[in-house]
């Protein structure tokens, strides 16, 4: 099954730290955490200003190791991962589970790219994203409706995705 995710993360220094997850599964389903354990003090100036004012209230924040349980039952057997940009992201959701030989067996080990996918395809015209920019679960759904125009592009060229 196909999923589409988005994760925000905050860059301090030298570590990216998690601070929300979205993912919408192609049956419809979808799941969103923050993560309490990343600082809100310690975030890039733009993580400030375009991230953190999106976020619920922190009571309703995740420590990491529920989110990582949460998202094994989420993703069930076998899952498919597309991201947009997802290469950053893809690290910071593997992380959830530790180093990459901790990620559950029933993962992949990398993450399929819808902006990847658009270049190949020719760059066709994308749906514009009306709202929810950098909210990770409104960015999930767009990174859903982008690859529904680039497999309808796809299949228009006799391709399959």
């Amino acid at each position: 099954m196909r999923f589409f995710y988005d994760l925000e993360f905050g860059d301090t220094r030298s570590v990216v730290s998690l601070i929300s997850v979205g993912v919408v599964a192609e049956d419809g389903r979808e799941y969103y955490a923050v993560s309490s354990e990343f600082d809100p003090m310690a975030v890039h100036p733009w993580v400030t200003e375009n991230v953190l004012p999106q976020l619920p209230a922190a009571s309703t924040w995740k420590p990491r190791a529920q989110i990582a349980s949460e998202l094994v039952e989420f993703f069930g057997d076998d899952p498919v991962w597309w991201a947009w940009y997802g290469a950053y992201d893809h690290v910071v959701l593997c992380q959830l589970w530790g180093a990459m030989t901790d990620l559950p067996r029933q993962f992949p080990r990398f993450t399929l790219d819808v902006r990847q996918l658009g270049e190949h395809l020719g760059r066709p015209p994308m749906p514009a994203q009306e709202s929810g920019l950098h909210q990770a679960l409104a960015d999930a759904r767009h990174v859903r409706a982008r690859y529904e125009a680039l497999a309808e592009r796809a299949y228009e060229l006799g391709l399959s995705v």
